[in-house]
């Protein structure tokens, strides 16, 4: 946990809890519906789909077919966004990284070197706080 979230007052640290919360849902629909969106380049389906706040993952793929997402996600600009989910989608296709794989990847999204190096130069960057500073939002009471 950051010294940041040490520092807060319980309400402050309530309110933060209900900002999540409200993040967390917009991801969950927003990510659902990227998803079936881009589902449709491929083929495949899903078995069911999550949205966790993962602390070294952006996305997974389980070999049941269950995709999870790293709600923080919702902060990224969409393409990045859109890059994360059409890589978990492939994987439902090719479950590693091979030279198919990234192929398939870069069948739906051409551009996805771009949205990749995007997030591993900024990923840091997508929380909660962070965001909500630059929304002009202060936590603090």
């Amino acid at each position: 946990m950051s010294p940041y979230y040490i520092q807060l007052t319980e309400a402050e640290y309530k309110r933060l809890t209900v900002y999540e919360k409200r993040y967390r849902e917009k991801a969950r629909l927003l990510i659902t519906e990227r998803v079936n969106h881009y589902i449709r380049f491929t083929g495949e389906s899903y078995t069911s789909l999550s949205i966790r706040d993962q602390k070294s993952r952006w996305g997974s793929c389980s070999s049941r077919k269950t995709l999870s997402f790293n709600y923080r996600l919702i902060f990224a600009p969409s393409k990045v966004l859109d890059y994360v989910v059409v890589h978990e989608i492939c994987h439902l296709t090719h479950m590693n990284h091979s030279k198919d794989f990234w192929g398939l990847v870069a069948e739906v999204m051409p551009d996805y070197k771009i949205h990749k190096k995007w997030l591993r130069d900024h990923g840091n960057e997508l929380n909660l706080l962070t965001y909500l500073e630059t929304q002009g939002i202060d936590i603090r009471l």
